[in-house]
């Protein structure tokens, strides 16, 4: 592969397009925003990105991203501590916890989105290898005749074609334009079959307000915190701001109203051990998201592929609800599996097309699985408790994972993995003896937040 177009420029473009060049690519990033990457102290305030409709909703880098950073990018964890992110350890919230050397693998960096990606920016732009073409979009595919061996009857993408009518060829095309992907149509354009898609609204509707302050809040609970009808995000950002973000059910039409700031802070200010994260200096009002799409595609059907010579990566492959911060990090490892599989099939593009599905599917597709079946249980508890019925029971092994957390640290250890998008339930529970552990619990009472119940919710909702 000499030659390859990524189209998205945002962290999982600039993030690939590094990795390949970084293999002796020549990679060329189209990304359809104009505005120029702003440097890292200006970008939340000056780097509009009208392209990425979450780019100020809150972004948490788990632990996976600083292990993909270190091992694929050496120093852009620095680069992110010395832009104002900041070193956070989840293990340092729990009182007493005996630290093991293996929990040196649970921390990570955190920051705003913004100032994250400006740092992304920054290293993209001097990456050998790398060229960044800014207000560039693609309008669709263009085909042409793939080098040998060729799969029968199936298109095979040469380039792309740009918003202003130029034609741009390169031997490989990812797609990294992330949840407003076009890929979709834009094969069926270029007489590829469909593709296999699945997409289902995650149910949930979300409400963030930023603040400031000299030191960031205290962590007194989980990261995300299950109180009733809502959940609570927590996540500290860079340079003195962090973000506080509630998260409801969409067909919960009361909550709806926590988009006004008066209804935000009193449900806030209900929950003992998030009360004090409303406590700093307001950043912005209450922003709002809703509408986000539990969303995977898959380019092989049927055992072949749909077309070849384009790839999808991150957010364009899958996507699901942002509660659980997995994006960046799942992103990342996909990238990962990218750059292996384009080394693996050495320019046959139909090995290639193969070689990337094969580990997508078994590397990272669990992890997609694995949030969809957590965004819809938790919705059916959600319905369940504003029902005013007994929500589902999990299964007993979960069960008893959950109730042994403040028992076991050996289970809770489990869960930061898990977490920290280090590991998929299924390789936890796999592990010797932990299913053992988890079942010795499954009669223990679930571990319950404090926080406001729902008649006192709906009150301070509602005003």
């Amino acid at each position: 592969m000499s030659s390859i177009t990524v189209c998205g420029g945002s962290v999982i473009g600039l993030s690939t397009a590094m990795l390949l060049a970084r293999d002796g690519h020549e990679v060329t990033v189209l990304e359809r925003d104009q505005t120029p990457a702003e440097t890292a102290d200006r970008a939340w305030d000056g780097w509009p990105r009208s392209g990425v409709a979450q780019f100020r909703q809150p972004h948490v880098l788990l632990a996976r991203t600083r292990h993909v950073l270190d091992a694929e990018l050496p120093g852009l964890t620095d680069e992110l501590l010395k832009a104002g992110c900041v070193r956070f350890d989840q293990l340092d919230s729990i009182p007493g916890w005996q630290r093991q050397p293996e929990d040196e693998r649970l921390w990570t960096v955190t920051g705003r989105r913004p100032v994250a990606e400006s740092v992304l920016a920054a290293a993209a732009e001097r990456t050998a290898g790398v060229t960044v073409r800014r207000g560039v979009g693609v309008t669709g595919l263009l085909t042409g005749p793939p080098p040998p061996p060729a799969a029968d009857g199936v298109p095979h993408i040469t380039g792309v074609r740009t918003a202003d009518g130029a034609e741009l060829r390169a031997d490989l095309m990812v797609d990294a334009t992330g949840r407003q992907s076009r890929l979709a149509s834009w094969l069926a354009a270029a007489g590829a079959p469909p593709l296999t898609e699945e997409a289902e609204d995650s149910g949930f509707m979300y409400f963030t307000r930023y603040f400031t302050g000299p030191t960031l809040p205290a962590l007194l609970g989980p990261v995300v915190a299950a109180i009733g009808t809502i959940s609570i995000l927590t996540i500290p950002g860079d340079n003195g701001t962090w973000s506080v973000t509630l998260f409801a059910a969409v067909a919960d039409k009361p909550l709806r109203a926590l988009r006004e700031t008066s209804q935000y802070m009193a449900v806030i200010r209900a929950c003992p051990r998030q009360a004090h994260w409303v406590d700093g200096e307001p950043v912005t009002d209450v922003l709002v998201m809703a509408g986000v799409l539990d969303r995977y595609r898959r380019l092989i059907v049927s055992g072949r592929p749909v077309a070849t010579g384009v790839l999808a990566v991150g957010d364009a492959w899958a996507c699901t609800n942002p509660s659980a911060g997995r994006g960046i990090s799942v992103g990342l490892m996909h990238a990962q599996k990218l750059r292996d599989a384009v080394r693996d099939s050495e320019g046959d593009p139909l090995a290639l097309a193969h070689e990337f599905d094969r580990r997508t599917e078994a590397e990272v597709t669990p992890y997609y699985r694995g949030q969809v079946a957590t965004d819809r249980a938790r919705v059916a508890e959600m319905d369940a408790l504003r029902a005013g019925a007994e929500p589902p029971s999990p299964d007993p092994p979960r069960a008893g994972w959950m109730a042994g957390l403040s028992q076991d640290p050996v289970l809770l250890r489990g869960l930061m993995d898990v977490g920290a998008c280090l590991a998929h339930p299924q390789e936890v529970m796999a592990r010797p003896g932990f299913l053992d552990r988890a079942l010795s619990f499954a009669g223990d009472p679930l571990p319950v937040m404090p926080g406001p119940d729902r008649e006192t919710l709906v009150t301070l909702a509602t005003g």
